[in-house]
């Protein structure tokens, strides 16, 4: 069986070493040379797993085309803000009847639409019925040293899920499926904001016990808008919402909650996405989406509205989070 992942980050490539278990070949879309050469000579991602031994099953490729003839199951895994670029450039090459599985946790600005929204809106329908989606508590590090892991795939069609399941199944990671994709998406995406938060109050110094609560008021936060946009409040007590929080907001590897930590610090965001070589951060581009679809629907998202203010406003982040939890007293007396 042959599969594509596009996407030659470090969460597509620990994701085709997932693949490698069942498939015979998986080949890697990416735009860097670098990785290409180094996933092809050494089976190794040197330049975003360095060290962690990938399968000779997985080939890389910088040819859309190469990537994708006959591939039964396409992930997509490149970052939110370039989906629909990448999307466009492969339909020519995508092929028909097969799962398309995005892993992105995000809400697009301007549009404010999910990923599988936004596969939607830029492919023809003939392939909206295979659309599916990965999510849950999984840091493409420990997927890759094959630590024990658990994630959800959502999809209308629960076909869809069940066949995408099978090829996710192994020996340490665990695939759960579900139809709930709203509640599943907005899970995903807001807990990146919510970690943002607890990285600044984290880096304020205000504490564990803050830390929880604020854990707790963003389970709050996120399962309010989901149940609005028609998603089983269940959903956001599992893997996808509460498991996938909790991990981004209290796990060393997150990058949206060192960001936070560092705008504790009054520096500037711009300096802070340069020192850790990343253009952007989804928790970064999600706050601003979120914020647009709080007054679109009328959905209170108080900590997703304070982080916005700093990210994007220029608020400091003692001023927001101060806020933040003067609101939730005053709300508790």
């Amino acid at each position: 069986m042959r599969v594509c992942v596009l996407g030659s980050g470090p969460f597509g490539t620990s994701l085709a070493n997932v693949l490698a278990v069942h498939c015979d070949q998986v080949w890697l879309w990416g735009r860097n040379e670098q990785v290409v050469s180094s996933v092809n000579s050494r089976h190794e991602n040197g330049v975003y797993l360095a060290g962690i031994p990938l399968s000779p099953r997985i080939r890389a490729t910088l040819s859309m085309e190469e990537a994708l003839e006959g591939a039964r199951l396409v992930v997509s895994a490149v970052p939110s803000h370039v989906t629909r670029e990448v999307m466009r450039a492969a339909l020519p090459h995508l092929p028909s009847g097969v799962p398309i599985l995005t892993v992105s946790k995000a809400l697009e600005n301007g549009t404010l639409f999910t990923m599988t929204q936004l596969l939607e809106d830029c492919l023809p329908k003939a392939f909206h019925p295979f659309i599916a989606l990965l999510s849950g508590p999984s840091f493409a590090q420990e997927l890759a040293q094959r630590r024990p892991t658990t994630v959800t795939i959502a999809a209308r069609d629960e076909q869809v899920a069940r066949d995408c399941q099978r090829l996710f199944q192994t020996e340490t990671l665990r695939t759960y499926t579900t139809t709930d994709v709203i509640g599943v998406e907005i899970g995903g995406a807001l807990k990146n904001v919510i970690a943002l938060a607890v990285g600044m109050t984290e880096g304020l110094g205000f504490g564990f016990n803050t830390r929880a609560s604020l854990i707790t008021w963003g389970l709050q936060e996120i399962s309010r808008l989901a149940v609005h946009l028609g998603a089983d409040p269940r959903t956001l007590s599992g893997l996808s919402g509460m498991g996938d929080l909790v991990l981004t907001c209290t796990g060393e590897l997150s990058r949206s909650w060192q960001v936070g930590f560092e705008l504790a610090r009054d520096r500037a965001l711009e300096d802070i996405l340069r020192s850790i070589k990343k253009p952007s951060i989804e928790g970064v581009k999600t706050a601003l989406s979120a914020h647009a679809l709080s007054q679109r629907t009328g959905v209170e998202l108080p900590i997703c509205h304070q982080v916005y203010l700093v990210t994007h406003q220029g608020k400091r982040a003692r001023d927001a989070m101060t806020e933040v939890v003067e609101r939730q007293f005053r709300q508790a007396a």
